[in-house]
């Protein structure tokens, strides 16, 4: 892991303080950017999001899907648990949490934005720090790239439906014309522009020139995520110092739900006899957020200044520790595992 991605924590932390004395110091600069917005899209934030998710997608190479017939029972657990469990969990969690436990100490239309932001968190399975993850558990690269790669065709298609039934069912309205111009312009577009970026590379240079290319546009990506944490906090700046205890509460459920699937993800790799290099990678995978994507849906959907941008921001600072200890556990299980 490079210095941007190990210490990933602590620059939100930073973007945070950062975020919060700005919106305090200079609020009429805050309220002029979030006027900035086309077809309920924020232009700056879009900007921001694109410089993240594009690295990103560099990385996915949907050649390696012609592979996705060896061993499929990895790919088959990433698939249930990212698709058919995690955003359903997220969901009952978020509901658990600031309709029931939390509902003395959070109003019910922040309750409510809450829900949403964890609801587009567990639908967005996580793309890009899964190599990294990968490799730190030393994950077959090959076959977590498969995983990868499967997983962006399906979001493509049923990130916006499960997101709609999901925010339905606890009673947030979407509209659905935003959600679906939210996954082009940061699901479709940014993958098709990475597809097309990869492809000139390696006609330029090969597999070495993506890797320079992605290395050199890597720091750009937490540059874009910091100032994007920047601005959400800023919009925040008030609520957070009235009600300091919200990322808390907003904290509990995520890390939660984090270990909880992990767990679910473990046992059933467990339990299929996967060998360690792909049940490891397998697990984290389930557990991850593509969190920058949830960051824009949720700005687009609700606002800058939303209790839901700002549990997918939240969800950006628990990732990256929460993670780094389940790659602790991974490895220290390995034994467990078919070699």
């Amino acid at each position: 892991m490079g210095i941007f991605e190990r210490y990933l924590t602590v620059w939100v932390g930073l973007g945070i303080v950062a975020g919060v004395g700005l919106g305090l110091w200079l609020p009429g600069v805050f309220q002029a950017v979030s006027g900035m917005e086309f077809a309920h899209v924020n232009l700056v934030v879009a900007v921001f999001i694109w410089v993240m998710i594009y690295p990103m997608m560099i990385q996915i190479d949907f050649a390696s899907i012609r592979d996705v017939g060896r061993r499929p029972r990895g790919l088959v657990l990433t698939l249930v648990i990212n698709w058919l469990v995690k955003p359903f969990t997220m969901a009952a969690l978020a509901v658990l949490f600031f309709e029931h436990v939390f509902a003395p100490w959070v109003d019910p239309a922040s309750a409510s934005e809450y829900i949403a932001g964890m609801i587009l968190l567990g639908v967005a399975p996580c793309t890009a720090m899964v190599f990294v993850w990968s490799q730190l558990v030393k994950g077959d690269a090959a076959y977590t790239l498969v995983q990868v790669s499967v997983n962006d065709l399906i979001m493509v298609f049923a990130f916006a439906p499960i997101a709609a039934f999901l925010l339905g069912v606890t009673d947030v309205a979407v509209p659905w014309q935003t959600l679906v111009l939210s996954t082009v312009l940061y699901v479709v577009l940014p993958l098709v522009a990475g597809v097309l970026t990869r492809q000139a590379w390696l006609k330029a240079g090969g597999a070495r020139r993506v890797a320079q290319g992605v290395a050199a546009l890597k720091p750009w990506s937490v540059v874009g995520l910091i100032a994007t944490v920047v601005l959400l906090f800023g919009f925040q700046a008030k609520t957070l110092i009235d009600q300091p205890l919200v990322i808390l509460l907003i904290a509990v459920p995520l890390v939660l739900q984090s270990y909880g699937i992990f767990a679910i993800s473990f046992a059933a790799a467990w339990k299929l006899k996967l060998p360690h290099d792909i049940a490891a990678p397998a697990c984290l995978i389930g557990t991850s957020n593509f969190f920058e994507l949830a960051v824009a849906v949720a700005i687009s959907l609700f606002g800058l200044n939303s209790g839901a941008a700002l549990a997918t921001v939240v969800g950006v600072l628990v990732e990256v520790p929460v993670m780094l200890s389940l790659v602790a556990i991974a490895n220290r299980t390995r034994n467990w595992f078919p070699a």
